[in-house]
């Protein structure tokens, strides 16, 4: 069974930045068509961050809309690591966060039902 592996998570403050890495156990990077991140804080629903998507030459990245400008998604296929560049953190940031990679041809990079493995999660919290 694949498993995305996770590392980066912290303590950090307010304006600080933070990089988390995955990296899939068992399988190459570019054999997936989609690759993301979700987010979940405590009692609130996993929310879509950003994701990758992929066909042939071509990629789109996609981001939520409470991340964009601060947040950059990126993939190394090389390292066969994909990243997340988080800058000018918040406290609303503070959450669990989770990558996710998709093995199928996916329209809608912020579902969660479009991603079949997932990581294991790594805790951010951001300290004001």
């Amino acid at each position: 069974q694949v498993q995305l592996v996770e590392s980066g998570g912290g303590l950090v403050q307010a304006g600080d930045s933070l990089s988390l890495s995955c990296a899939p156990s068992g399988r190459t990077l570019s054999s997936y068509t989609m690759v993301g991140w979700f987010r979940q804080a405590p009692g609130k629903e996993r929310e879509f961050v950003a994701a990758i998507r992929w066909r042939g030459s071509t990629s789109w990245t996609y981001y939520g809309d409470s991340v964009k400008l601060r947040f950059f998604i990126s993939r190394d296929n090389a390292k066969n690591t994909m990243y997340l560049q988080m800058t000018r953190l918040k406290p609303e940031d503070t959450a669990v966060y989770y990558c996710a990679a998709a093995s199928t041809y996916a329209s809608a990079p912020g579902d969660v039902h479009e991603y079949g493995d997932w990581g294991q999660g790594t805790q951010v919290t951001v300290s004001s």
